[in-house]
């Protein structure tokens, strides 16, 4: 299908908004209007490019008769050639869809499944690595729920990390991640497969999710450190369960009741935000514990193979062999691919 007339239509809208924004709008209409301007100046832009690119070759062609221009006019055209169907995809890409909670920070949820200590082990990489990526692009990485096991393994690690388009990110690294490795802990030196589940949500604003106070039932108790100790004498530690969708956060990071209260409503938000976004879109997850599956070892999104050196995506067949480097927050090789390789398909699905 041809997009030309589309890009009429976006153009003249562009032409259109900024004449009303100079005859002088005020107030909601004026935002109203600079906002979807600046929405789509991007687009605009590169339909300014894609424009003066298709004029250029209309030139060249019309100087190919000519024997003294001849040889330039070929160069421009090959040059152009590949410009002009690059510019198309980027502006087919620009055009697609946007997911709502792209832009949002993000809630990140860590935890060990199939594999005993080493994978609670592994959870507590995971967990790092997450927060050194989140340190590279400049967002802000608070732990909010952080529990470990007596060998240092992680139990439990909920984050949240705000910034711009958090969500966008990392929300392809969501599913079981497998490792295998020989443990510390294994005298024989035979390699062992573990897994961990992340889950990345998208941070719910209050306007988002609704939560009627008289849903949920609310539990206080002492919290309690690795062994069971408890860290300190007070009913701080608070369990909120939302009864109609049986969802259930705990939280004793904080030692004030009232601070672990509010962080546990913030993921609960969060999680009920996703049920919203998954039952609103038929292409994802009907709920969230198939966002990440059963943590059973034959599930995968991603292997870390440590011998080998090797991290492998499954769902795009990217190994890259740098586990190091990855497992120091160097994401983006993955991620890149990932946003890509679904851009392809959303176009894919419109053709």
């Amino acid at each position: 299908m041809s997009l030309a007339p589309k890009l009429d239509r976006i153009a003249a809208r562009a032409e259109e908004l900024r004449d009303m924004l100079t005859r002088g709008l005020s107030g909601e209409a004026y935002v109203k209007a600079s906002k979807e301007l600046a929405d789509i100046e991007p687009v605009v832009a590169r339909i300014g490019d894609l424009r003066a690119a298709e004029h250029a070759q209309q030139d060249a062609e019309a100087l190919l008769g000519d024997p003294e221009m001849r040889e330039l006019a070929e160069a421009e055209l090959r040059d152009l050639k590949d410009r002009i169907p690059a510019l198309q995809h980027e502006i087919r890409v620009a055009l697609l869809p946007k997911d709502a909670a792209d832009e949002r920070s993000a809630i990140l949820e860590v935890r060990p499944a199939a594999g005993g200590d080493e994978a609670a082990l592994f959870a507590t990489e995971l967990f790092a690595m997450y927060q050194r990526y989140a340190e590279s692009r400049g967002w802000r990485f608070e732990i909010l729920e952080y529990s470990d096991t007596e060998l240092g393994g992680l139990k439990e690690g909920i984050a949240e990390i705000t910034g711009r388009g958090v969500f966008a990110r990392l929300k392809y690294e969501s599913g079981v991640h497998r490792v295998q490795r020989v443990p510390t802990t294994e005298s024989q030196g035979r390699i062992h497969t573990s897994t961990v589940t992340v889950a990345v949500l998208p941070e719910a604003e209050d306007v988002d999710v609704q939560v009627d106070e008289t849903d949920l039932r609310i539990d206080v108790y002492r919290a309690s450190g690795a062994g069971g100790q408890h860290v300190n004498k007070t009913e701080s530690a608070v369990r909120i369960t939302h009864i109609p969708s049986g969802i259930v956060v705990a939280m004793q990071e904080e030692k004030s009741q009232h601070k672990n209260r509010a962080k546990a409503m913030k993921i609960l938000r969060a999680r009920l935000y996703e049920q919203q976004r998954a039952a609103a879109h038929a292409t994802r997850a009907a709920d969230r514990k198939a966002q990440v599956g059963t943590g059973d070892r034959s599930e995968r999104i991603r292997t870390y193979n440590f011998p080998q050196g090797r991290v492998s995506d499954h769902r795009i067949n990217l190994t890259l062999y740098k586990i190091d480097r990855v497992m120091a927050g160097e994401l983006d090789e993955f991620i890149d691919a990932l946003t890509a390789e679904d851009q392809a398909a959303r176009l894919a699905a419109e053709d």
